[in-house]
């Protein structure tokens, strides 16, 4: 019974040292950092609902719509790359 115990504490503080770090990592991004990775987050959501809209869409003009938004997508994501 008294080992378990310890190795929960143990677990606890190797978890509170882990997030410790984390915090520690996501303070030295800048805040132009932290800007380019949430647009680059959002653009890749955008970007696979867009996928998941032309695998069921049969309208052309639509599907037509939808991979010009994908190569959009696809355009503003690399311009994220070459500037971080």
């Amino acid at each position: 019974m008294a080992r378990g115990w310890e190795s929960k504490a143990v677990e606890g503080q190797v978890q509170e040292f882990e997030s410790k770090e984390n915090r520690e990592h996501k303070r030295q991004l800048t805040q132009a950092q932290v800007e380019v990775r949430r647009q680059r987050e959002i653009l890749i959501l955008s970007r696979a609902r867009v996928e998941r809209q032309l695998q069921s869409i049969q309208d052309p003009r639509y599907r037509e719509q939808l991979n010009s938004a994908l190569a959009d997508l696809d355009a503003q994501l690399s311009k994220l790359k070459e500037t971080d």
